[in-house]
C-alpha cells in the first residue's frame, strides 16, 4: 500500500476537517477552573481550563465576550459551551468559547484561600514583622532555577546597576512536587551564609499549577523565620502567592526583585557628586558669611581703636585750638579797639600833650600837682617839667600885689 508524504501545513489541514466534522467536539460542553487568564485589550479573553489531571487552552472572542454577566478569574471553576478547533499554524488544538458561566470556585483556589487566612489570623503577614532591607547589599543570595529566565534578568539587572555587588545563587527547583523543600533547604543554608545580606526568591511566570509549589505552609514559614531579609519576586505582576505576603517584601517580577536588592551604583555617585557639590557651595557661602562678618567686626573695632580714637581727637584738639585762636583773636582785637579808644580819649586828655605847646608842669616836692600860686610855700623845691624833660628848682614866691 502505497502511503502519501504530506506537508505539515497538509496534515494540520487534515486533522482540522476532521475534528471540526466531529458531532461531539463542534458542540461541547466542557467544566474545569479557569488559568492562565489574559483579558486582551482587544476584548478577546484567553485562558486555560484545568482539572487534577488535564488542562486545554481556550479563546473566548469579543463577540461572544461582551455577553458575559461576570468577570472571569483565575481559580474560578466554570462551564464553557462552544466547540473545539486545530489552529493550523501551530499544529494545536483548543476550545473555542460561546457561552461561560460560573460553576463555584476551583479547589486550588479554595485551598490558596484557606492557607491565606491561616497565616493571616497567625499574623505572618503582619507588618511589625517585616525586616528592614539592606539599602547597600553587598551580597545577595539568590534561590532560584540555574536554567530559568529568572536567574538571567536578575543577572542582567545587577550588571546593569552594579557589577560590585556578588550574587550567590542556590540552584533550587521551582516547580513541582519537590520544589517547596528544596527552596526551604536553599534558605536555611544562604542563612548560614554570614555576609550576605539578602536573599531573593524568585522564578518567572507561568500556570497557577506551575507556580503552587509557593504556597506550601512550610516554605511560608521558612520565608518568615529566615534571619536575612527575603525578597520574593515570583511570576508576573498579576501573580500572588502564599510567599509574596509573608516576604519582607514583594517585587512583581525577578528583574524589579533585583530592582530593589540592588543598589544603582550610578546613582549612588551622582548623588554623592551632588551632596558634594552642595556641601562645597554651603560651605563656600557659610565662608563668605563669615568673612564678611569678620571684615564687619573689624572694621567696628578700627572705628573704636584707642588709636583711632586718639586721632580723632587729636583732630578734635586742633579744632578746639582754632576756634580758641580765631576767639582770642577775636577777643584781642576787640580789646585793642577798646584800647585804642581809650588811648585816643586818653592821649586827647593827656597834659603832657599841652607841653608840647609849650606850657610846662609844676609838681611839689610830693609829686602834686600845683596849679594856683597860692599853694606853692616860699622857697619851696618844685619840679617842672617840660615836653623834653623836668628839672628842679626853688621857686621863691613874692606877694604880687607889691609888683
Amino acid at each position: 500500500m502505497y502511503i502519501k508524504t504530506l506537508t505539515v501545513s497538509a496534515l494540520n489541514g487534515y486533522i482540522k476537517k476532521l475534528v471540526d466534522n466531529d458531532f461531539i467536539l463542534s458542540n461541547s460542553s466542557v467544566k474545569g477552573e479557569i488559568s492562565n487568564l489574559k483579558l486582551h485589550s482587544s476584548g478577546h479573553i484567553y485562558f486555560s481550563l484545568k482539572d487534577e489531571s488535564s488542562k486545554i487552552n481556550c479563546i473566548m472572542f469579543r463577540s461572544a465576550a461582551k455577553n458575559l454577566k461576570f468577570i472571569p478569574e483565575v481559580g474560578m471553576q466554570v462551564v464553557v459551551k462552544g466547540r473545539v478547533s486545530v489552529y493550523e499554524k501551530e499544529g494545536a488544538y483548543q476550545f473555542y468559547c460561546d457561552m461561560m458561566e460560573p460553576d463555584g470556585v476551583g479547589e486550588l483556589y479554595l485551598a490558596f484561600e484557606k492557607l491565606k487566612n491561616k497565616l493571616q489570623s497567625e499574623g505572618l503577614f503582619d507588618e511589625k514583622y517585616k525586616k528592614p532591607l539592606p539599602k547597600y547589599a553587598k551580597k545577595v543570595g539568590i534561590i532560584t532555577s540555574p536554567t530559568g529566565a529568572a536567574i538571567r534578568d536578575i543577572i542582567n539587572v545587577t550588571k546593569r546597576r552594579n557589577k560590585n555587588v556578588e550574587l550567590v545563587i542556590y540552584p533550587a527547583l521551582v516547580q513541582g512536587i519537590n520544589a517547596s523543600a528544596d527552596m526551604i533547604k536553599g534558605i536555611e543554608t544562604l542563612n548560614k551564609v554570614e555576609d550576605i545580606e539578602l536573599i531573593i526568591l524568585a522564578r518567572g511566570g507561568g500556570s497557577i499549577e506551575e507556580l503552587w509549589c509557593f504556597n506550601d505552609e512550610k516554605l511560608a514559614k521558612a520565608v518568615f523565620n529566615s534571619q536575612k531579609p527575603i525578597i520574593t519576586g515570583v511570576g508576573h505582576e498579576i501573580d500572588y502567592t502564599i510567599v509574596d505576603f509573608v516576604s519582607d517584601r514583594r517585587a512583581p517580577t525577578p528583574s524589579a526583585a533585583a530592582e530593589i536588592a540592588v543598589f544603582n551604583l550610578e546613582e549612588f555617585k551622582n548623588r554623592i557628586l551632588t551632596y558634594e557639590n552642595i556641601l562645597q557651595t554651603r560651605i563656600q557661602i557659610n565662608l563668605n558669611n563669615r568673612k564678611n562678618e569678620i571684615n564687619l567686626l573689624k572694621r567696628n573695632l578700627m572705628s573704636l581703636s584707642p588709636s583711632i580714637y586718639i586721632i580723632n581727637e587729636y583732630n578734635n584738639i586742633d579744632r578746639l585750638r582754632e576756634l580758641i585762636d580765631i576767639k582770642v583773636k577775636g577777643r584781642l582785637n576787640k580789646e585793642k579797639e577798646a584800647l585804642g579808644k581809650i588811648s585816643a580819649l586818653l592821649s586827647a586828655h593827656n597834659p603832657l600833650n599841652v607841653l608840647n605847646k609849650g606850657y610846662a608842669m609844676i609838681q611839689d616836692e610830693n609829686e602834686n600837682l600845683i596849679s594856683r600860686v597860692s599853694t606853692l610855700k616860699e622857697s619851696e623845691k618844685v619840679k617842672i617839667t617840660l615836653k623834653d624833660g623836668y628839672v628842679c628848682a626853688n621857686l621863691t614866691v613874692k606877694d604880687s600885689s607889691k609888683i
